[in-house]
């Protein structure tokens, strides 16, 4: 443990703690949408939700090993985190970790190096979007720091499992939007404001398809125009299960269907700067979408907390919420 806290220490996990809430209520609440009833009614009222508890996911789970992390430490130590991502993956393995999460951390458990196993599990390295679904609690503790060190703690995050490019970027993409959020909290309804979370998350993002996803995102208005009702199969969404007027959305920028930080970040970053002064907007309509919609809902949900505060979140949704174990 790193006794060298910066000063601030505390007000800092303060702050990681509200991205946490934030984030793990959409999970939970996203994940109990993969099931028709759950999904169609809540869109027609974000009260008729499922049974509480919520269960939240991996998505929470690695989250918590962040904070967890900057609990100890202050910054992110990799390999204190890759212990911890194996240590909570070891109690709780049927959170719903991705069969390659799955061996990684399986192997880092029984005292596997994790840049052994990571090269070997995913040659050239993952590009999944788990890079960036748990970055919300490091973009909160480091949200007051310069956006080049949140973009290098974020990489660093990222690196233990995801070490492709675009793994990277879509993690640093997610954290400097979280910290942006929180930076601009008191103009969150300002519409200059949310076009302005682009410009910074641009400007730090390196060369991607994530980055270029998210250039796109810039040319979107924030009122998603109707369109008739399109199959979009290949986007893991049915004609009967979405808002169609959100078809061209994903047609541009992608659903998470894919599982891939180019398929989920755009959207996120997009669908977060659209509700930015509105929580429970910004995860209904996370949700229309479909696709990975524990994912897409987690790190929609950890951005905006940032700039809402805990008070913005539905308190029965916190309510609902599976309890977080810390």
């Amino acid at each position: 443990m790193n006794t060298t806290l910066p000063a601030d220490h505390n007000a800092r996990m303060v702050r990681a703690a509200l991205a946490l809430d934030g984030l793990s209520v959409g999970d939970a609440l996203g994940e109990t949408c993969f099931r028709d009833e759950n999904f169609e009614a809540i869109l027609d009222d974000p009260r008729a939700t499922a049974r509480a508890p919520w269960s939240w996911t991996d998505d929470t789970a690695m989250a918590l090993g962040i904070y967890d992390v900057l609990q100890d430490h202050g910054r992110i130590d990799q390999d204190a985190l890759a212990k911890r991502f194996a240590k909570r993956f070891q109690a709780q393995p049927w959170r719903g970790y991705g069969a390659g999460a799955f061996r990684l951390l399986g192997q880092v458990a029984g005292g596997g190096d994790w840049r052994i196993a990571s090269e070997m599990i995913f040659p050239g390295g993952s590009f999944g979007n788990g890079s960036a679904m748990r970055i919300a609690p490091l973009a909160g503790y480091f949200a007051e720091d310069d956006y080049a060190v949140i973009a290098e703690q974020a990489k660093l995050s990222a690196e233990i499992t995801h070490t492709h490019p675009e793994g990277i970027a879509g993690g640093i993409a997610a954290a400097v939007a979280g910290a942006y959020a929180w930076k601009h909290r008191d103009k969150r309804a300002d519409d200059a404001t949310k076009r302005g979370m682009f410009d910074v998350v641009l400007a730090h993002t390196p060369p991607s398809e994530v980055r270029g996803g998210i250039v796109r995102s810039t040319s979107l208005a924030f009122d998603a125009s109707a369109e008739p009702a399109v199959k979009l199969l290949d986007h893991g969404m049915q004609t009967r299960a979405f808002d169609t007027s959100m078809v061209p959305i994903v047609r541009l920028l992608g659903n998470g269907s894919r599982i891939s930080c180019q398929d989920t970040v755009p959207f996120c970053v997009w669908a977060a700067a659209r509700h930015l002064d509105d929580y429970q907007s910004a995860i209904l309509n996370t949700i229309r979408v479909g696709g990975d919609i524990d994912t897409n809902c987690a790190i929609v949900g950890g951005i905006v907390a940032l700039a809402v505060g805990r008070q913005g979140i539905p308190r029965d949704w916190l309510r609902d919420r599976e309890e977080l174990v810390v």
